[in-house]
């Protein structure tokens, strides 16, 4: 790799680390006159409610029937049942307006930003507007989609949303969406296997999957023949003799094989198409979530490799394309400087990194039933 390529990568993922650091977890309050979707909310943890000063009735018959905290609109600012004031609250109609959050004053720790026309004002000059603030900067949004837009502005987005709806669907796709965003910079169980067989096969489709970010050193997708364990295959962001570093993609195997995608959930990689998301994962386990922008299937001789963990005979295999660009993470307890095992120089005792799971699936989901696979 030229001193250019890697300036560029280390600087690239030094900015990701810090803007996963800086997005922090996101707030949810939501703004509803449906009983249904109140109680669909705080089933999902959600209890912060948004009324306005009139319908006090209606929060109090609430607090009745569930454990909520009611805050009300009210000249400009928005108090809690005591009346002590817990954000402001702007109304924006123009594009120069967001610039009276830069003098929010230090009364409170949060603020509720209503953008009247926010098709003109966009919610990335929102978040320009308030860096540096340590205040938690709310947007008022209509839908799921529109509540994603104002959490992801610029990548750091805003502090949270007050997500103002009727529809209850509203609030399982934004919990969905959370949910999958939390995993982000979580940790993985990864466990050390030593390889048991490397034989070739015949030809079979297999699967590549370039997708709309970059990969580093020791990254790669979780793939595997059977559900129970899945190998770290690497992507091909290492340079190669014959062909220039891609790191956007993963040689990830056959058609029939099991990939990990977001919610602890497995997809066939033929079912992989343009924007499905899937799991990438590194040496130490850490995981992100990456957009898929494309999936080629051609027809490649393919490699059969087993693999057996530290402990039990339960043995894990997967089949690869047979090239010198499809390699498997190497253990980082393997002393080796490399991080990873190019599948045409793999061999009986090399340690790989697997992830053990349960076998059996229905629709990508784990379930507890009796399964034998071989």
């Amino acid at each position: 790799r030229n001193s250019k390529e890697t300036l560029f990568l280390n600087h690239f993922f030094s900015a990701k680390a810090m803007r996963a650091g800086y997005s922090g977890k996101k707030q949810v309050w939501i703004w509803t006159e449906k009983k249904e979707v109140m109680t669909a909310a705080v089933e999902r943890g959600w209890n912060t409610f948004v009324f306005n000063s009139h319908r006090r009735e209606l929060a109090a018959e609430w607090s009745s029937i569930a454990v909520i905290c009611p805050l009300f609109i009210e000249d400009g600012n928005l108090f809690d049942a005591e009346r002590k004031k817990v954000a402001t609250y702007f109304e924006i109609f123009s594009p120069d307006e967001p610039e009276m959050l830069q003098s929010l004053n230090e009364e409170t720790e949060s603020a509720v930003v209503d953008l009247l026309n926010w098709q003109a004002i966009s919610a990335e000059n929102i978040v320009a507007t308030i860096q540096g603030t340590r205040k938690t900067v709310f947007a008022i949004s209509n839908s799921s989609s529109e509540a994603q837009i104002f959490l992801e502005a610029l990548e750091h987005g805003l502090g949270g949303v007050v997500l103002k709806t009727g529809d209850v669907e509203s609030i399982f796709q934004l919990k969905d969406y959370l949910d999958r965003r939390d995993v982000e910079g979580s940790l993985l169980e990864l466990t050390r296997a030593r390889v048991t067989k490397v034989q070739m096969a015949a030809m079979g489709d297999r699967v590549c999957v370039d997708l709309c970010s970059i990969m580093k050193p020791g990254e790669g997708l979780l793939v595997g023949s059977f559900a129970r364990g899945l190998f770290l295959v690497h992507s091909e962001c290492l340079e190669s003799n014959y062909i220039f570093s891609r790191p956007f993609r993963v040689n990830a195997g056959p058609v029939h094989a099991y990939i990990a995608v977001p919610g602890n959930k497995t997809s066939y990689l033929s079912e992989l198409k343009s924007g499905k998301e899937v799991v990438v994962v590194d040496q130490s386990g850490m995981q992100r979530t990456a957009i898929v922008g494309r999936v080629k299937i051609e027809t490649r001789q393919l490699i059969l490799i087993e693999a057996k963990g530290d402990q039990g005979n339960q043995i894990y295999s997967i089949l690869l394309q047979n090239a010198e660009t499809v390699a498997l993470v190497a253990s980082p307890e393997d002393g080796r400087q490399c991080t990873s095992f190019p599948v045409t120089s793999l061999k009986v005792g090399d340690e790989i990194l697997v992830r053990i799971q349960g076998g059996a699936r229905h629709t990508g989901i784990e379930i507890q039933e009796f399964i034998i696979e071989k």
